[in-house]
């Protein structure tokens, strides 16, 4: 019953990852690119605010990619104490995986709190397309959740020993 829950879990979370990261790097580059292509062809022509979307996508593509890389097992963590003494692994990565639930509890918690911060502040907006910046901010608590939720399953798998749930078996 975990394991079904937790599987559906991390399918719906994969399916966010690749499409919202997808679609969020092809708007950067193609707005990049139409932006270059006018400056280069037109001596006056320029998108004036393709350099926001882009820093706006880099900031999405960050905190959705740290979820990604929960998945993949590639976040930072002490990978050199336990070559050198092996008895160390459970315990330092145990360590790991509770650092980044506290870490995921942060986001949710402050992200919550600056996102309606934003929400209340009607002037605060992105400086030339006049988006409302509380969209971004809420990045923040939707990442701390996943970030969250996919720990969970990542210590699951370690703790039986195998990969049930996130290599797709």
């Amino acid at each position: 019953m975990v394991i079904r829950i937790f599987k559906k879990i991390d399918r719906i979370f994969l399916e966010f990852e690749e499409w919202s990261l997808f679609l969020a790097i092809a708007l950067a580059l193609t707005t990049a690119m139409a932006n270059v292509i006018l400056r280069k062809a037109t001596s006056d022509l320029s998108l004036y605010w393709s350099d926001e979307v882009v820093r706006k996508v880099i900031y999405f593509t960050t905190y959705i990619g740290c979820v990604t890389a929960i998945r993949s097992r590639s976040l930072i963590r002490i990978d050199a104490l336990p070559q050198l003494l092996p008895i160390l692994k459970k315990p330092l990565t145990l360590f790991s995986h509770l650092v980044v639930l506290l870490f995921a509890a942060l986001m949710v918690y402050l992200g919550s709190k600056m996102t309606v911060m934003m929400y209340q502040d009607a002037y605060a907006r992105t400086a030339t397309l006049q988006i409302p910046e509380y969209w971004f901010y809420a990045v923040l608590p939707l990442m701390g959740v996943m970030m969250f939720c996919r720990t969970l399953i990542v210590m699951r798998e370690d703790w039986l020993g195998k990969s049930d749930i996130t290599s797709g078996e």
